[in-house]
């Protein structure tokens, strides 16, 4: 093993992951470690990929964008070409997030305003009940 190289188990503590994880994404073709016998050496390419994929992930990019963008980089090295792709999705799910948040921040809204009704109608029925 070269220090280009590390193992599943270095994988797992570098980037935070499981050997399920780094399997799921093997199986999915987004990683193509290195096999000696029964053991995996994940290289440099892995190891950026990985980066690239979890971050993809934490931003909400579905695996198969995810796979998009990592494939056109294989395809022409083109840096420029890559890096647009990944703006106009980054645009598309910055604009999902903010409508997410958007309707979470109403459903909270409602939330506060259906347990504030409650409370008055608690506190109500406790008054009678206090005065026993």
């Amino acid at each position: 093993m070269s220090d280009d190289t590390k193992t599943i188990r270095q994988m797992c503590d570098a980037f935070s992951v499981t050997p399920r994880t780094l399997r799921f994404y093997e199986a999915k073709e987004l990683l193509s470690p290195l096999r000696q016998g029964q053991h995996r050496l994940f290289t440099r390419r892995d190891q950026a990929r990985l980066k690239l994929i979890l971050r993809g992930k934490r931003f909400g990019f579905s695996l198969e964008e995810i796979r998009q963008l990592l494939n056109m980089y294989d395809r022409d090295d083109s840096e420029l070409k890559q890096l647009r792709k990944t703006y106009e999705i980054a645009l598309e799910r910055l604009a999902d997030m903010e409508r997410q948040r958007d309707e979470l921040t109403d459903a909270i809204a409602d939330l506060k305003k259906d347990l504030a009704w409650g409370e008055a109608v608690l506190r109500q029925q406790d008054r009678p009940n206090a005065a026993e």
